[in-house]
């Protein structure tokens, strides 16, 4: 599928590019990529309208000014694109991920080859980076987990290489979906199921920790889902939005009966950690 690259330009940087991300995520932009003079962001073709962007809350800040152009990104581009911009991540010295063609980590750091494609979810994103981090310092032995919104299928291959034993990887979009299998067979896992679509997939599904790496909306909307496949005792984990959302997250997820747990952030973003009491 071709997607649609936005190229913002924005002075001052912030607060604004900050309040885009969150605006653009609200109209179904999957990926940001930050420039040094503002940032790129990534939509499916068919999901884009152009009037959505008429009206940002961001280019109406006094002192900001933004402006941007549209291009198209087909699809046969991404792979070299990836290739020309993928860097190894290193998770604090205990995860190292990479893309086939850097060198495997030394010593016994935690390895995962990921070749992205067109899906999103690398550990580039601090999002992903922060469940990355979460989960080596989880005990997964034997455990059953949902990765939601698995994108490249990092999370859930990690998952499988910290001892989880039964793995559901749950994505809507066909991309990531055909992604994290082709992940998934590259690092050889064994305990990975993959599901195109959504929270209609876990429908009666019982898992020990739960992932799910999406918008604020979709993490809303889709709560109950989560909650009636978590185990007593099991763990929620929850990113993929702004510190700012915090307080609609923890609201819902209480709603529901999760106890807090914990919580991590980074460059604004945050990860959010419950478990079902």
């Amino acid at each position: 599928m071709d997607y649609i690259k936005v190229i913002f330009e924005i002075s001052p940087l912030q607060p604004a590019r900050d309040i885009l991300v969150a605006e653009l995520g609200e109209v179904g932009f999957e990926s940001f990529v930050e420039t040094e003079s503002g940032m790129d962001a990534y939509i499916q073709k068919p999901e884009f309208d152009r009037d959505s962007l008429a009206d940002l809350q961001s280019a109406q800040l006094e002192g900001v000014k933004l402006t941007f152009e549209v291009e198209e990104v087909p699809d046969q581009n991404w792979n070299a694109a990836w290739e020309e911009n993928f860097t190894p991540i290193d998770v604090d010295g205990k995860c190292f991920i990479r893309a086939p063609f850097h060198e495997a980590p030394p010593g016994d750091t935690l390895d995962l080859v990921i070749q992205p494609q067109m899906s999103f979810g690398t550990g580039h994103h601090a999002t992903t980076f922060l469940m990355a981090r979460k989960l080596m310092t989880m005990d997964l032995k034997s455990k059953s987990v949902l990765d939601m919104g698995c994108g490249t299928g990092v999370l859930a291959i990690l998952a499988e290489k910290r001892g989880a034993t039964e793995i559901l990887a749950v994505d809507i979009d066909h991309w990531s979906y055909e992604n994290t299998i082709e992940n998934a067979e590259l690092n050889k896992t064994q305990n990975i199921e993959v599901r195109e679509g959504g929270a209609e997939q876990i429908a009666g599904g019982e898992f020990d920790v739960v992932i799910a790496n999406i918008n604020r909306n979709i993490l809303v909307a889709d709560m109950t889902s989560y909650v009636e496949t978590l185990k007593t005792g099991g763990q929620l984990l929850l990113s993929g939005f702004f510190t700012i959302d915090n307080p609609i997250l923890e609201k819902v997820c209480g709603e529901h009966g999760l106890q807090k747990v914990g919580g991590e952030e980074k460059e604004t973003w945050s990860l959010l950690h419950f478990e079902k009491s």
